[in-house]
C-alpha cells in the first residue's frame, strides 16, 4: 500500500496562527537556502529541536512534516474529541502484518500525520516513568548523561503545570514539588468530574495493599494508582505543534516549516562515503524529487516506524535484507529495524448500571454538538479531558509462578510489570448501540517480546512491513492474564457494589482467558526501540549515546526509535525529555550558545 501523500497546493491550510510565520509551500519560497540543519519530522521529537536551535537567531533550521497544518481541526484541539482521529486524515493509518500469537490478526497501527505527530492525535496522558528506567538507559549506554537525576533539568524544561480548567482543588491529586510550573508543554489535571472518581479513590483506601494510591506517579516512584495528569493546558491540547511551535516560535525567521513534504532518503554529501547532510523529498507522490542539504545536520525524527523506513530507503540498514530488494547497501548498519518493542493491551469493557458514561454522549448526536458547542464556546464541559481518568502502575507479586522460567525483566524492583487504565467508557465512533461501560484496560507496561520494521518493496512511498510480535513470550501473556484477574479484584471492593452489571468476559481458566486475549489484544500505540542508541563500544545499536548515527558523519536520530528500552510509560513525555537533551548535545557540538546569543 502507497504511503498517504495529499495534493500540495489543496493541503496547505494556513490559520491565523501562521500569518506572520515561515512556513513555506516549496523549497522556492526559501530566500536563502545555506541552512544549518534540516530536521525530519514535526512530532515531538522534531519540534523540540527546531525550536530549542532557533533560540539563536544566527541558527538556521528547516522543519520538514509529512502531514498538513493542525491550524483549525476541533478534532485535534478539544481533549475529548481524540477518538475521532483514528482512522482519520490526521493518522497514518499504518497497519501491523499478522500477529502469529493473536489468531493471525492484523492490528491498526496509528500514528500521527499533522504538525505535531503524534502528540496531536493521542490520549496526551504526561507520564515520564520511573527513575529506574533512565538509569538502566544509563547503564546501557555508558552514559551517565541518560540517568534520572541528570535528566531532571530535562523534564523541567519541557513541562509547564498549569491549573485545570474548571479550577477545582488540586490538593491530594498530585505533588507540586516534582513538577515545572514555567516550561514549554501544558500538563493539568482533570478538568471536569465523573462519577467513577469517588469510587476509584475509596478502592484505594479499601484495598490499599494491592493497589495503593499514589499522590504523583510522576514523582520517579509510580506504583500505585493516581491521577491522570495530562498534555492540555485551559482544556485544549498542548501538543508539539501548539506549544513549541507555538505563534511565538514558529514566527521566528530563522525557522522555516514545510507541510505536507514526504521525505525519501537521506543522501550522501558531495560524494564523501560517510557524510550524510542531503535530504531527498517529494511534494507530487514522486513524480519530482528534491534535494536539500544542511551545513552541519541532518536530524531524522521521523518516529519509530518512519525513521528505520528512511534510513533503509537509503541504504543504511542490514546487507543482506536491503540486497533481497535491490536497494544497495551504503552503510551496514544490521541493527536498523530491530528490536521494535510495544505495549500490549486489552480494553476490557465492563458493563456498568450508569447512563454517565461517554457512551451516552457517543449515542446522540444532539448531546454531542451540544458539548462542542460549549467546549468551543467557553472551554469547559465533558470533553476539556482525555477519556482516561485514572491509571495505575502495578507489580506481579515476587513469587509468581513466572519468575520461575523468567527474570524479572522491569528496569527495578519499583518499575510495573502492568498498567491499569480506568476509563469512564468511551465516546468512540461507531459508538455500541446499547450499554454504558466501565473500560478497564490492562496494558504490559515492560513488555518481553520484540518485533521488527522492514522493507516490503524497494519504494520508499509504499507502507513498511510493522510486525510487533506481540505476545512472543510467556511472561507477556502472563502479566495480561494476571492483570485481568487483579481488575475483577479490584472491581469486588464494595465502592463498586451495585455498579457493575456484567463482565467483558466470562472466561477464567488460563486457556479461556488466552482466547479472549487472542480476540481482544491491540497495541496501545508505543512503539519504540528501532534505532536504538547502545554505548560507544557496543557492536549492535544504530545511534551512540549522543544520538548520532554509528559509522557516519552529520546524521542524528531523535524520536522514540532510539529508547534501547521501552519504559514503564506513555511515550510522548520520555520523546520530550530525550529531544530537549538532544538540543543541548547538539549545541555542544557546534559551540552553539544556550541563549538567544550569537554562535
Amino acid at each position: 500500500m502507497v504511503l498517504p501523500v495529499f495534493c500540495f497546493s489543496l493541503a496547505i491550510a494556513l490559520g491565523t496562527r501562521y500569518a506572520e510565520a515561515t512556513v513555506i509551500s516549496t523549497l522556492d519560497d526559501l530566500v536563502d537556502k545555506s541552512l544549518d540543519f534540516v530536521v525530519i519530522g514535526a512530532g515531538a521529537g522534531g519540534g523540540v529541536i527546531a525550536n530549542r536551535l532557533t533560540e539563536n537567531p544566527d541558527v538556521s533550521v528547516l522543519l520538514i512534516e509529512a502531514g498538513g497544518s493542525n491550524e483549525g481541526v476541533l478534532d485535534v484541539a478539544a481533549p475529548g474529541l481524540d477518538s475521532f482521529l483514528i482512522n482519520s486524515a490526521w493518522d497514518w493509518n499504518f497497519t501491523s502484518t499478522p500477529q502469529i500469537a493473536l489468531n493471525n490478526r492484523t492490528l491498526a497501527v496509528s500514528r500521527g500525520f499533522i504538525l505535531g505527530g503524534t502528540t496531536s492525535i493521542n490520549q496526551m496522558v504526561y507520564t515520564r516513568g520511573s527513575s529506574e528506567d533512565y538509569d538502566l538507559w544509563a547503564n546501557i549506554t555508558d552514559d551517565e548523561g541518560w540517568s534520572w537525576d541528570n535528566l531532571q533539568k530535562y523534564i523541567r524544561k519541557n513541562e509547564k503545570f498549569t491549573p485545570p480548567v474548571d479550577h477545582h482543588n488540586t490538593t491530594g491529586q498530585f505533588d507540586p514539588n516534582v513538577h515545572s510550573f514555567d516550561g514549554i508543554v501544558s500538563v493539568s489535571l482533570q478538568g471536569f468530574p465523573n462519577g467513577i472518581d469517588n469510587r476509584t479513590i475509596r478502592t484505594t483506601s479499601e484495598l490499599s495493599e494491592e493497589f495503593p494510591f499514589n499522590l504523583d506517579m510522576n514523582s520517579g516512584f509510580q506504583l500505585g494508582i493516581g491521577w491522570v495528569q495530562a498534555t492540555i493546558g485551559d482544556g485544549t491540547r498542548s501538543s508539539s505543534a501548539a506549544s513549541y511551535l507555538g505563534p511565538s516560535f514558529i514566527s521566528r525567521p530563522n525557522l522555516h516549516v514545510l507541510l505536507n513534504t514526504r521525505v525519501l532518503r537521506v543522501l550522501k554529501t558531495d560524494h564523501q562515503q560517510s557524510d550524510f547532510r542531503s535530504v531527498e523529498f517529494t511534494q507530487d507522490a514522486g513524480v519530482t524529487t528534491h534535494t536539500i542539504t544542511a551545513s552541519k545536520e541532518l536530524i531524522i525524527a521521523a518516529g519509530t516506524i518512519m525513521t528505520p523506513h528512511i534510513l533503509m530507503h537509503s541504504g543504511i540498514g542490514d546487507s543482506e535484507e536491503l540486497k533481497s530488494l535491490g536497494i544497495q547497501t551504503v552503510h551496514h548498519l544490521p541493527s536498523v529495524g530491530k528490536n521494535l518493542t510495544e505495549q500490549p493491551i486489552v480494553r476490557n469493557k465492563w458493563l456498568a448500571n450508569s447512563t454517565d458514561t461517554l457512551e451516552t454522549i457517543a449515542r446522540n448526536d444532539t448531546l454531542l454538538a451540544e458539548v462542542t458547542e460549549e467546549w468551543e464556546r467557553r472551554r469547559m464541559g465533558p470533553i476539556v479531558d482525555p477519556p482516561l481518568s485514572f491509571i495505575g502502575w502495578l507489580r506481579l507479586p515476587e513469587n509468581s509462578s513466572i519468575f520461575q522460567q523468567v527474570l524479572d525483566p522491569a528496569a527495578g524492583p519499583n518499575t510495573s510489570h502492568y498498567e491499569l487504565i480506568i476509563t469512564n467508557g468511551a465516546l468512540s465512533h461507531p459508538a455500541p448501540a446499547t450499554g454504558n461501560f466501565l473500560t478497564f484496560s490492562t496494558s504490559v507496561s515492560s513488555p518481553t517480546s520484540r518485533g521488527s520494521i522492514s522493507l516490503n518493496s524497494s519504494n520508499p512511498l509504499e507502507y513498511p512491513l510493522i510486525n510487533f510480535n506481540l505476545f512472543n513470550t510467556s511472561f507477556d501473556r502472563f502479566v495480561v492474564r494476571e492483570a485481568y484477574r487483579n481488575t475483577k479484584k479490584f472491581l469486588a471492593a464494595q465502592s463498586w457494589d451495585g455498579y457493575i452489571l456484567a463482565p467483558p468476559t466470562n472466561a477464567t481458566t488460563d486457556d479461556e482467558l488466552d482466547e479472549y486475549i487472542n480476540q481482544n489484544a491491540a497495541t496501545e500505540n508505543h512503539p519504540v526501540g528501532t534505532a536504538a542508541m547502545s554505548s560507544n563500544s557496543a557492536a549492535y545499536g544504530v545511534v551512540d549515546p549522543d544520538l548520532r548515527v554509528k559509522g557516519l558523519v552529520g546524521l542524528r536520530i531523535v524520536d522514540a526509535s532510539v529508547f534501547p528500552r521501552l519504559p514503564a510509560a506513555h511515550t510522548q513525555v520520555p520523546v520530550y525529555i530525550v529531544a530537549e537533551r538532544a538540543a543541548d548535545l547538539i549545541k555542544d557540538f557546534w559551540g552553539i550558545c544556550k541563549c538567544n546569543g550569537h554562535t
